[in-house]
């Protein structure tokens, strides 16, 4: 019998605001002491206070752990699982972007299920018996949705690869995105994160996985991205409530369903040049959109509609066009390079392989051969 789940936080907060919450439902649960887990420039500049500082006002302990990269390695996992068990914390804030989270919950895992701390072992989907320590996560960025989803992704610098893992049990108990905490986001990083949540949106929605639920949720993420990317870029208070909103809202979405190929090639970009997630899904997603599009029934006509082109009158190849050429000038609109510089016709095995051979690849609604993979990669050079 075929049948669909949905993971969803137990708890979300949502607006202005909304980090007040935090004390109180920390009190509520009887917690004594927070391990925050934040990355290191989001506490050189004071957002990570934001969320601190109400922690010190109402006498709760916490340290902070910040030794965490843009795209997070085994070793900044095992040194936050030693640094959570010598802190004496019961519970965890993450505050920041996927890294930040990706990062807390693969420690908050191990902390509650040892037999995984090579780190490794959780890829694909790990058979751990225990949730994560109770977790609250607070988005600083407008993108990546990593405080609503069961995913995570952590690299393997000896490798030279990413791996995903997928797990129910990572998933934070409490989601509290509050746009204030993304308003000193850097119109640079705004971009990227919101070409991530759209390629979450896309995706998610195009994915073999996907079904009414999840399609509601992604198509009403892709017209809030539509409506409010630009805007957020341009440091629009408004535009960035809307992309908070709209990276939760794709974030419940994919999380269940699955992505495509586009993140199996920005995970090995991100593998091999350090290329920030959301630059290299931005680089990827028209290019597979064009990839995938006959595979796509009439999906990519709603795509369209949800970003503002009128498709009356248009046949099936011209309102697919559209809606590449939609995705396209977004990202050009926001900054995002076409080309990636550092991309060398060697490494283009190595690539493909590793994009073949993501955990992503099987939502992807076309299968893609070695050689596909390398004509998408070259359309970057």
């Amino acid at each position: 019998m075929a049948y669909n789940r949905f993971v969803l936080n137990a708890t979300s907060y949502h607006g202005k605001g909304a980090i007040q919450a935090i004390p109180e439902i920390i009190k509520s649960k009887g917690f004594q002491k927070a391990f925050v887990a934040s990355d290191p420039g989001l506490v050189k500049f004071g957002v990570t206070a934001k969320v601190t500082d109400l922690l010190q006002e109402n006498g709760i302990d916490f340290e902070v752990y910040s030794n965490i990269k843009p795209n997070p390695t085994i070793e900044n996992v095992q040194a936050g699982v030693e640094a959570y068990k010598a802190s004496g914390a019961d519970f965890m804030i993450t505050i920041g972007g996927g890294s930040s989270m990706d990062t807390g919950k693969a420690i908050g895992i191990i902390i509650n299920n040892p037999e995984f701390a090579d780190v490794r072992s959780l890829e694909g989907v790990a058979p751990t018996k225990k949730r994560t320590v109770f977790t609250i996560a607070v988005p600083t960025t407008g993108g990546t949705g990593a405080e609503s989803t069961i995913n995570y992704v952590i690299t393997d610098v000896q490798k030279t690869r990413k791996f995903v893992c997928v797990d129910p049990n990572d998933i934070p108990d409490v989601a509290v995105v509050d746009p204030d905490m993304m308003a000193s986001m850097p119109k640079s990083l705004a971009a990227s994160t919101g070409m991530d949540a759209l390629t979450h949106a896309i995706e998610g929605y195009t994915t073999k996985g996907a079904w009414e639920l999840s399609d509601c949720l992604d198509l009403e993420a892709i017209q809030l991205i539509g409506k409010n990317l630009r805007k957020a870029v341009a440091g629009d208070p408004d535009g960035r409530e809307g992309m908070a909103l709209a990276q939760y809202v794709t974030a419940m979405a994919y999380s269940n369903v699955g992505l495509g190929i586009a993140h199996s090639m920005a995970h090995t970009l991100g593998a091999l040049y350090d290329t920030p997630h959301g630059v290299a899904c931005a680089m990827m997603l028209p290019i597979v959109m064009e990839f995938n599009q006959e595979a796509t029934g009439e999906k990519f006509k709603k795509i369209a509609e949800a970003l503002g082109v009128d498709t009356a009158g248009m046949d099936q190849p011209t309102y697919r066009k559209a809606a590449i050429d939609a995705v396209r000038q977004l990202s050009v609109d926001v900054g995002i390079p076409t080309k990636l510089e550092k991309l060398k016709e060697e490494d283009l095995e190595f690539l493909a392989q590793s994009a073949a051979a993501d955990a992503c690849t099987p939502g992807n609604p076309r299968e893609a051969t070695i050689d596909d993979y390398k004509a998408m990669f070259r359309k970057l050079m």
